[in-house]
């Protein structure tokens, strides 16, 4: 961090990203992503507001413009969400860039918190890559991330069922097979 004396050493960097989170507010999903070796948990919030225009916006920052959009049809097809009357945007908070598909489950539960209204709660972590069938596929390094989670005080993290795992874990794991079962059990 720079500061007016000079650079200083930022001890946890997820602690930062996750200073000022607003509580109780729908479309707000947290994920732990890696930059590199390092878990970093970081905050994605959606908004979905209605437009009385014929051509909905779009806007996806820090997060893939392509897979933001992959993400929107997987929620209209898989689990009947319409967007097509809404603008829909997503932020990744803090200026980081998220370029890993573990963030997928993440972003797709915060779109659909943002159109149904629905608060995903403060103390859930969500990892998992979506595909176009809506599963939820395996990630890399999941024992780092739900560590690196329990360290920063979340109780529960949505996992993917396909995933071993092979290490004990102080913290809730919901391994879940697809989209649709996220909904049922957060």
């Amino acid at each position: 961090e720079m500061t007016g004396t000079g650079l200083k050493e930022i001890g946890n960097p997820s602690a930062v990203f996750l200073q000022g989170k607003p509580s109780n507010i729908s479309g707000i999903a947290t994920v732990c992503v890696l930059e590199g070796t390092r878990p970093i948990i970081a905050e994605v919030q959606a908004l979905v507001a209605p437009t009385p225009f014929p051509a909905p916006r779009r806007v996806s920052v820090g997060f893939d413009y392509g897979r933001f959009n992959l993400l929107i049809a997987v929620l209209e097809k898989r689990c009947k969400m319409f967007f097509g009357t809404s603008d829909v945007y997503i932020n990744v908070i803090g200026g980081l860039r998220i370029d890993e598909p573990a963030a997928d489950l993440a972003v797709a539960v915060a779109l659909a918190s943002g159109l149904k209204d629905f608060i995903i709660p403060e103390d859930t972590i969500l990892i998992g890559e979506v595909g176009l069938a809506g599963e939820i596929r395996a990630v890399t390094a999941l024992e780092k991330r739900v560590s690196e989670a329990k360290a920063l005080g979340f109780k529960r993290a949505v996992i993917p069922s396909r995933n071993r795992i092979d290490f004990n874990s102080e913290i809730e794991l919901v391994p879940v097979d697809n989209i649709r079962d996220v909904f049922n059990k957060i």
